[in-house]
């Protein structure tokens, strides 16, 4: 067709386009409907009749009338619309022109530019350049839930087929593009000259497989045939002949490539790889292992469960053999590891009235220098001490009973003894009060003021050695049930003074009781035979208390201080209480025994004993009847001041949290006990100073030995208040950005807000300051660069350092030290100093360190030092560590999850590299 004939049918076709949108206006205005504004849509099943019955379809050159033939019809409408203008021509084609849009069933199909055969039922979509040559309104075809973004497009609705150039797709986390590609029937795609890449910059990425032939599945998988990795447009010599990824959006199970690597004493290895069992949607299952080239292996398996609002954990078991050394030569060992973690959480909503939490965390004591999943992790590695428990607790509010039952582990790997508890049960009834009337008139009678409550404990522990545990008998096990009974009432005096009596009765059930006797064998160590002797036995005790308690209050105005808006409050509680205890140590009670033996020099000696010593809940040790007299004082200091934010409200202020004293003196013995004073001041709402202190009421003495023991005569008989006898505590303080700020810095005005407006503007400003691009698996956060007052970048660099001292000040007493003129030892200070905190260098490097110096042994503690930095596909990272354990570790491995095991490097030092050779 030449140039004028084109020229002449479209100036035809404008004509007849401009007819017809008079017509459809007024026939829309008489039929009372009202078109979308700014757009022209239309719906055509692109069949030759429904052209000649639709009026927006009255085009003469459309409609050929030498054609006869009927089209195979679609099975839906083919809606279409654009912002602008539609076009038709004599060919029967419809040109959309400005925000086009085509709808067929679940396809869609929007671009800039649009031109649909009417008649062959094909679609022909692409983008406009601007002056600057900037395309924008590329085609976005959208089949299901499937988007592919290119710059040129050809498609037919009827094949479901066509051509796609410079193709983008989004498959799992990463995006699949190609210069030339095919869409087949079945929706796969047909590429050649693709690119994969995880980076979300996909038209320029920093790394991304070179696909010379693929053809991608959407949602299930993409097959490609050679393809080499680029890294910032250089080739790298690194490629496979074929490949397969999966893209699988639902829950699915697949195999779990293994890690690579040396270590000096075992060779080499692969480990963590395997299979990974999608058992559900509510759980699954990985199963890992690992090989040596010199013979050691290990399995494990970890899982996780959820149950939406009834419970969800984790579980991990993992079994190491480990040999190490030459078979046959002297330095040859194997050696048996195993560890057990079990996370588990009920959710608070499953059951109000009863729970079950779990916190496993069981490993053999060598398992730590045998995994390199902890050999490489110094805190990890150092820790002596794991902790295991299982509780379960039950409550039944409608008679007040608690039952908790809770099994304990405690385990010391530094010399592999563990302390097993299974179970402890724990049962508590609510206070009741037997007397008190149902129906009460009038006042309050004393007797009803009398109330009890019960608790028992019921226990079976051992101590042993990991390797033992199971082989020793439950006969060897300690065990016991323990039940008190606290009887208590309370009663005005002068209406100021508290009394409180009370009545505690305690009463312990023991299997079995140890028998001693002397043994003359010359084989035993101490000459004494144990017998257990089974059976049931009872052990009780009770006494009776008197306490009396009362507040005085004073409020005083400082001298120095004339503002009437001041006051300072002092709270004194002081405290008196009496108890008696009678002599449990008469025979007729079994709580103590004797046997004789004579010596070497003929002399009958007796020997006093308890057969319940060492039982778990004791036994009433006391000889004689006990009586003593407990004093107690307990201060607080607050300060009530006008707020200058709150022109009609006050703050107050704690000067001293609290001040206390207690001491105590037995009546029988006629002795005072040591004096103890505790301090607590609140200096922020974060942090609480605590003190403890002990001072010793009798002074040294020398015994008939020359021994060095406390007298009988007390600190108070010399003029002095008591002997210090130590004192320890820890505190701690972080610094970072905005504590100098606050110091010396000035206030702006949204430092000024309310806590409330403080968050809101935080969030809105964290809202306005950060882009979440969200891609299925991938999300990641730009932070955008922030400007001062002036319009220059602003320098941030946000730092935090926590400092953590410890100390203890204690008696010296090394007997060569002790001062004869002072009657006294001197005393030791022990103390150290922890430092820790991290450094973000920009916005993609980040450094968090630890170290500590100790000033007693004058040597640094284990210093870690980790350096990471975002390199927005990749993550690089460094971790360097100096002391006992002196190592270090270098990795740069890829964000995505996918690919994470596959395109990664790491370099570790082995156990070697911290030996120091002589």
């Amino acid at each position: 067709m030449t140039s004028f004939r084109r020229t002449t049918y479209i100036l035809i076709s404008l004509f007849f386009v401009g007819f017809f949108f008079s017509f459809y206006a007024e026939a829309q205005r008489v039929r009372g409907k009202r078109a979308r504004q700014n757009k022209v849509v239309a719906t055509d099943s692109l069949q030759r009749d429904s052209l000649v019955s639709d009026s927006l379809m009255l085009d003469s050159l459309a409609l050929d009338s030498t054609d006869n033939e009927k089209k195979e019809p679609l099975d839906a409408p083919v809606v279409y619309e654009a912002a602008d203008s539609i076009v038709f021509t004599k060919e029967g084609y419809a040109h959309l022109y400005g925000e086009g849009k085509v709808t067929y069933q679940n396809i869609e199909l929007t671009s800039a530019i649009i031109s649909m055969n009417m008649d062959s039922s094909t679609v022909y979509a692409r983008g406009v350049a601007d002056t600057a040559g900037v395309e924008t309104g590329l085609p976005i075809f959208k089949d299901g839930e499937t988007p592919y973004e290119s710059k040129i497009m050809r498609y037919n609705f009827k094949t479901k087929k066509g051509f796609i150039n410079n193709i983008v797709t989004q498959q799992g986390e990463g995006y699949v593009t190609s210069e030339e590609g095919k869409k087949g029937a079945d929706d796969e795609i047909y590429m050649r000259h693709g690119k994969y890449t995880t980076c979300d910059n996909h038209d320029h990425p920093h790394f991304y497989l070179k696909l010379a032939m693929a053809k991608v599945r959407p949602k299930k998988n993409v097959v490609f045939g050679p393809a080499q990795l680029v890294v910032e447009d250089v080739p790298l010599p690194i490629a496979v002949p074929f490949g397969f990824f999966p893209f699988n959006s639902s829950y699915s199970s697949g195999f779990i490539m293994p890690t690579y690597g040396d270590e000096m004493n075992r060779g080499f290895y692969l480990r963590d790889g395997g299979y990974y069992f999608a058992i559900s949607d509510q759980m699954d299952l990985k199963v890992l292992g690992e090989i040596f080239t010199k013979g050691s292996w290990g399995l494990s398996a970890a899982s996780n469960y959820n149950k939406r609002y009834k419970f969800s954990g984790s579980f991990n078991a993992s079994y190491l053999v480990t040999k190490t050394g030459e078979k046959g030569m002297p330095d040859y060992s194997v050696s048996k590891d195993f560890r057990i973690q079990w996370s588990h959480r009920q959710d608070a909503k499953a059951n109000p009235n009863s729970s079950f939490s779990a916190s496993v965390n069981f490993a053999t004591s060598s398992y730590d220098r045998s995994s390199l999943s902890t050999l490489y992790n110094p805190q990890a590695y150092s820790q002596n001490t794991k902790a295991s428990s299982v509780s379960y607790s039950r409550t039944f509010p409608e008679i007040g009973l608690n039952i908790s039952g809770t099994f304990n582990i405690t385990q010391n790997t530094r010399d592999s003894s563990i302390n097993m508890t299974l179970p402890d049960v724990n049962i508590s009834l609510n206070r009741i009060y037997p007397f008190k009337r149902k129906k009460a008139v009038g006042d309050e009678r004393w007797y009803e003021k009398i109330s009890f409550q019960y608790t028992g404990t019921m226990t079976n522990s051992i101590n042993t050695k990991d390797n033992l545990l199971f082989k020793t008998p439950l006969t060897q096990w300690e065990n016991g049930m323990q039940h008190k009974i606290p009887v208590s009432a309370t009663f005005n005096l002068f209406k100021y003074i508290n009394v409180v009596p009370s009545f505690n009765y305690t009463e312990r059930w023991y299997l079995r009781k140890v028998k001693q006797s002397y043994d003359p064998s010359p084989t035993s160590s101490d000459h004494v035979r144990r017998d257990t002797i089974n059976g049931f036995n009872r052990v009780y005790d009770y006494n009776l208390s008197l306490q009396m308690n009362t507040k005085l209050y004073g409020m005083y105005k400082p001298l120095f201080m004339k503002s009437k808006e001041l006051q300072i409050r002092h709270v004194f509680t002081p405290t008196i209480s009496y108890t008696y205890t009678p002599d449990f140590s008469k025979k007729r009670y079994g709580y103590f025994d004797t046997y004789t033996y004579t010596d070497e020099d003929g002399e009958v000696r007796t020997v006093e004993y308890s057969p319940y010593e060492g039982a778990v809940y004791g036994y009433p040790s006391t000889k004689g009847s006990s009586q003593s007299i407990n004093f107690s004082v307990d201060n607080n200091i607050e300060m009530k001041m006008k707020s200058d934010k709150d022109s009609t409200g006050y703050k107050k202020i704690s000067l001293i949290d609290q001040l206390g004293a207690t001491l105590s003196y037995d009546v029988a013995n006629k002795r005072w006990s040591d004096l103890s004073m505790n301090l607590r001041l609140k200096l922020t709402k974060s942090y609480t100073f605590n003190m403890n202190a002990s001072f010793a009421t009798y002074a040294y003495q020398f015994d008939e030995d020359g021994n060095i023991v406390e007298g009988d005569r007390t600190e108070w008989s010399y003029g002095r208040f008591g002997r210090f006898q130590g004192y320890s505590g820890s505190f701690s303080y972080t610094l970072n950005n905005d504590t100098f700020k606050k110091l010396f810095g000035k206030k702006d005005k949204t430092e000024e807000k309310t806590d409330t407006d403080k968050e809101n503007t935080e969030e809105e400003t964290d809202e306005e300051n950060t882009e979440e691009e969200t891609n299925k698996g991938n999300m990641r956060k730009t932070e955008k660069a922030s400007v001062d007052t002036d319009g220059y970048l602003a320098f941030k660099f946000p730092w935090s350092i926590s400092l953590s001292y410890s100390y203890s000040i204690r008696e010296n007493r090394d007997r060569e030290k002790f001062n004869i003129k002072k009657m006294r030892y001197p005393y030791s200070l022990t103390h150290s100093l922890n430092v820790s905190g991290n450094f973000k260098i920009g916005s993609r490097w980040n450094m968090n360190y630890s170290t500590g110096y100790d000033f007693t042994s004058k040597e640094m503690s284990m210093t870690t030092l980790n350096i990471t930095r975002d390199l927005h596909c990749f993550n690089m990272s460094c971790g360097l560590v100096f002391g006992p354990f002196t190592s270090y570790n270098f990795s740069i491995r890829a964000n995505s999850s996918m690919l994470t095991d596959a395109l990664k490097w790491d370099q570790r030092s082995n156990t070697g590299s911290a030996v120091t050779w002589y």
